[in-house]
């Protein structure tokens, strides 16, 4: 990837991964994670083919909820992969993971089996439904395809355990399941993002019993929202900056990974019942998702605040972690001034 920097010189910074033509047209796709840098900060991305040719890639669009992202190259004539019913795996079932792990060991096979269908796992605090294998699959093969016995991708390579505490892991890896993400790509093909995606317009964080504890609240589990859109469906609905969302129609809300969760379920336009902690009293809202606003979805929509809350007053070292998601000031310093808490 080459990019300017701070001082105008061009400078180049190398991150690979693995992806599969979905398209006989050049329509290539790979894990979200394997582009980020390149989407974020406008680097270039190059995609190099099994016969050796290097073609420069326009990213078409992304979605970071499901870590995806669809690229497209200038080429015609090229076999694209056949999807398989990623819902029939089942235990057991033979699988093939093909990629370039480490970077630089191209066009990579290893073989497994299923070890775990509809395994929740949690990335970077974005909870995923996956399928567990036991192929070998290393850094460098994220975005690449799984197949199974018939030679149809029936995942997306993503994720791989390589240590827990001190114990080193293997044979432990995971992939998006190709049922799930379909229509997104189709969306994306057609849109550049995804349009139907449900979206509230709050500014969530999880609520923490040491929360509680400063603001008084009698609930130590949700989600807090720390801000709220005008004109979004939060807004419609009545939220409000201060509630604490613990239930969205009968699934418990704990932490804002549980929010990311249930979203997942929706598309715009569904209408869910909220259960709200507000000032006291527990009531409910409705509320009618919209659909993802263009900007937002570049902008990770829905986006939570760093969770490194100090019970300072403060996040972290003062600031947001995560960045990019239009807040300059503090919302607690808002917060406190809004109700009164002042120690």
């Amino acid at each position: 990837m080459t990019y300017t920097n701070y001082f105008g010189q061009t400078s180049s910074q190398a991150s690979c991964g693995s992806g599969f033509f979905i398209t006989d047209d050049g329509y290539v796709l790979t894990n979200y994670h394997v582009i980020s840098t390149a989407h974020q900060y406008g680097y270039s991305v190059s995609v190099l083919t099994y016969d050796g040719t290097t073609y420069q890639a326009t990213i078409v669009g992304v979605d970071e909820d499901n870590d995806i992202a669809l690229l497209k190259i200038d080429a015609s004539g090229v076999t694209p992969v056949t999807f398989g019913d990623s819902d029939s795996m089942a235990v057991g079932d033979t699988v093939y993971a093909v990629g370039n792990p480490l970077g630089e060991l191209t066009f990579s096979m290893s073989e497994g089996i299923v070890s775990c269908v509809n395994r929740a796992i949690n990335v970077d605090g974005t909870p995923f439904n996956m399928i567990q294998v036991d192929c070998s699959i290393n850094p460098g093969n994220s975005g690449g395809p799984l197949f199974n016995s018939y030679g149809e991708v029936i995942g997306i390579v993503s994720a791989k355990y390589s240590s827990y505490s001190n114990t080193t892991v293997e044979g432990i890896g995971f992939a998006i399941p190709i049922n799930d993400v379909v229509s997104l790509v189709k969306d994306i093909m057609t849109n550049g993002y995804v349009t139907n995606k449900a979206y509230m317009g709050i500014t969530p964080q999880t609520m923490t019993a040491q929360m509680a504890q400063q603001y008084r609240y009698d609930v130590t589990e949700g989600v807090f929202v720390c801000s709220v859109d005008p004109d979004s469906a939060a807004a419609k609905a009545g939220l409000k900056l201060g509630d604490v969302i613990t239930k969205m129609d009968d699934t418990d809300i704990t932490s804002y990974e549980d929010l990311v969760a249930a979203k997942k379920s929706y598309s715009a336009g569904d209408t869910v019942t909220l259960t709200v902690y507000r000032e006291g009293k527990t009531i409910e809202v409705e509320l009618t998702f919209d659909a993802v606003p263009e900007s937002a979805e570049t902008n990770n929509s829905d986006q939570s605040t760093d969770n490194s809350y100090n019970g300072n007053g403060g996040y972290g070292n003062g600031g947001y972690g995560n960045g990019g998601n239009g807040y300059y000031s503090n919302p607690w310093d808002f917060f406190n001034n809004f109700f009164g808490y002042n120690g």
